[in-house]
């Protein structure tokens, strides 16, 4: 049986219960430090509260530790993996290779997808340095995933699924430190990919060198979000086994809703092939909402890469949330508008569209009557047959506010009657059973008692677990008092959730690596290898490597690539060499140079690299 496991993101440990609460299998968190979200820190109390809610479903906590370090920081990392070990976490997510260097703990390891996890090769690498699950990159196609899989059947495919895209291969971004001195790498990413540039043709007219501008304030860079729930089965297929929703910054009602729809998309798989798949963890999911991903936040949905290269990738208007569409603009009245569509709206919603110069122009409903829409103050440029988007939903979001969903742990018991007493069993559907004895004398009963034996011991409240059947064996109508069976109730389902509990923690041996047979002799590490420290480049020179530069934080080499993007723009704008050419107003010829310019005149050259269809954004000196 293969196991499937939905991973779903925690700002804090209260939105990691609700992800797990809402049907996710494992969550992944920042630690207190080193996390690739600087701003997504936990304590290891809160971790640790995370941690025992989790393992009463069997679902797992991993802690992100995914930044470079410096050399200042590794013990402290050390220390902080060992507390994280003993609070049971159940895996780090890591990026810096300095940390296989230390006295780790026995805790499995992932790879983060900052680490540019690209090829079978890198993957194959990483298995044999004791790597237990590998997140790969997020531009890889069904079939490049397929190909990674059949050449590393012993390591878990992690993939993205759902939520924001870097535009540049992740870990190999470096124009947030280049800019503003905030290394994506260490945590601290400024989204330089989400701001609005010009775009600059450059050639020759005859001796002199003259400049086109083909297209000012757009995001150029700024891609849609991912969005693949009607393509898990097709990623199943192609191997990945583990399936995660970005969004360690995003809000409790993000994930809750996402999180919700992923897993139903999921169950639906695994109950039309039960013979093949079962999710990672245990429990029932009751739901006290419709969930629609099109309703929490999105910048409008990708596949991405995942069938091969589409124009449907970017979003050039504007980098903030456009939601879901809802119709088109009718009639206009002095203060307010109907809309031509089928969806219902309500006072406060919030809506947004894209006015005739491009520029995304939001609003709120103060009133919804008759049909007419009334705006807290009416948008100007607001026209009729204008598209429209919701981006809030204002009855949806209220929904979300309270308790939206429950998770238990059905579970049938039997009661059989013994020589001293009664005999207990439960069991639940991941085949965990607990047995209880207990001794008592035996007296006969004047009424019938297997209603209130049913009542007492389906008394579960405060547990995880659900009483689901209930079978009573014995030969005479015993009396029980209900205070003992209230008891016994307790005793039996503290046990079971001890067992429960204690096989979540369980881990099997760990080996690392220290080096790979035969070695990588003669490769030479550039500024790409993200090696921060010490301790990683003594890492990388054991598998005979040559390490020519420090990490760009560290060396900040000069006129280098600091993004390298599948995103290609000479692509989107229908000019690449290898595409038929889209109707457009210019051409490039062969020493045409293209750069993205900010406000403020800082210029990005970019370098295409038709063969591996790589698009390099270069800081201009």
């Amino acid at each position: 049986m293969t196991k499937l496991e939905l991973l779903s993101p925690a700002k804090n440990a209260a939105i990691g219960i609700e992800a797990i609460r809402h049907g996710a299998d494992a969550v992944y968190i920042g630690a207190p430090k080193f996390g690739a979200r600087v701003a997504a820190g936990n304590s290891l109390e809160d971790i640790q509260r995370l941690v025992d809610y989790a393992h009463q479903f069997a679902a797992k906590v991993y802690v992100t530790i995914n930044t470079i370090l410096t050399d200042e920081e590794l013990m402290e990392a050390e220390r902080l993996i060992w507390q994280l070990n003993d609070i049971h976490v159940d895996a780090l997510i890591v990026q810096d290779m300095g940390l296989l260097k230390l006295n780790l703990p026995p805790i499995p390891l992932h790879a983060s997808t900052q680490m540019d996890n690209r090829t079978a090769e890198k993957v194959q690498a990483l298995m044999q340095y004791g790597f237990r699950q590998v997140v790969l990159a997020r531009e890889l196609s069904l079939s490049e995933i397929r190909h990674i899989h059949e050449a590393c059947p012993g390591v878990s495919l992690e993939v993205f699924v759902h939520g924001a895209l870097c535009v540049s291969l992740s870990g190999q971004c470096y124009a947030s430190e280049c800019l503003f001195g905030r290394s994506a790498n260490r945590g601290a990413c400024a989204q330089a990919c989400r701001m609005e540039f010009d775009l600059i043709r450059a050639y020759q007219k005859g001796r002199t060198m003259v400049e086109q501008t083909l297209m000012q304030k757009k995001h150029l860079l700024s891609l849609k979000d991912m969005c693949q729930i009607n393509s898990l089965q097709d990623l199943i297929d192609a191997g990945a086994t583990s399936f995660k929703i970005e969004g360690r910054l995003k809000d409790m009602s993000y994930v809750k809703n996402v999180t919700a729809a992923y897993s139903e998309a999921l169950n639906r798989i695994v109950q039309s092939q039960p013979d093949k798949y079962v999710r990672a963890s245990n429990g029932v999911v009751e739901l006290k909402f419709k969930p629609d991903v099109a309703k929490s936040f999105n910048r409008g949905f990708t596949s991405y890469f995942l069938y091969g290269r589409n124009d449907r990738i970017f979003s050039f208007d504007t980098p903030k949330a456009m939601g879901e569409e809802v119709g088109k603009v009718k009639e206009i009245r002095q203060n307010s508008f109907s809309v031509a569509g089928l969806k219902p709206f309500a006072n406060g919603d919030g809506l947004c569209f894209v006015d005739q110069k491009g520029k995304l122009f939001g609003f709120r409903l103060n009133k919804v009557e008759n049909g007419q829409l009334y705006p807290l103050e009416m948008p100007r440029n607001l026209m009729p047959k204008m598209t429209l988007y919701r981006n809030y939903d204002k009855r949806f979001e209220d929904t979300l506010q309270h308790e939206s969903a429950e998770r238990y742990i059905p579970v049938d018991i039997t009661m059989d009657e013994t020589e001293q007493g009664f005999r207990f069993l439960m069991t639940d559907d991941a085949g965990l059973m607990r047995t209880l004895d207990v001794e008592c004398e035996k007296e006969l009963a004047r009424t019938p008692q297997r209603e209130n034996i049913r009542l007492q011991l389906s008394k579960m409240g405060s547990t995880v677990f659900r009483l689901r059947s209930l079978q009573i064996n014995y030969t005479h109508n015993w009396f029980i008092p209900s205070s003992r069976l209230s008891e016994w109730r307790r005793k039996l389902t503290e046990e079971t959730l001890s067992l429960v509990s204690h096989e979540a923690r369980r881990k099997t041996d760990i080996t690392r690596l220290s080096s790979l047979e035969g070695g990588r002799v003669g490769v030479s590490l550039t500024y790409l290898s993200n090696i921060m420290n010490q301790r990683a480049k003594e890492f990388y020179e054991e598998q005979g490597c040559k390490v020519e530069e420090w990490a760009y934080e560290r060396s900040h080499p000069a006129g280098v690539p600091v993004m390298f993007c599948k995103h290609c723009l000479k692509y989107s704008l229908g000019l690449c060499p290898k595409e038929k050419q889209k109707d457009v107003s210019y051409d490039l010829k062969g020493g045409d140079t293209l750069y993205l310019q900010l406000a403020n005149g800082t210029r990005f050259r970019l370098e295409f690299d038709c063969k591996a269809c790589i698009m390099k954004v270069i800081k201009d000196e």
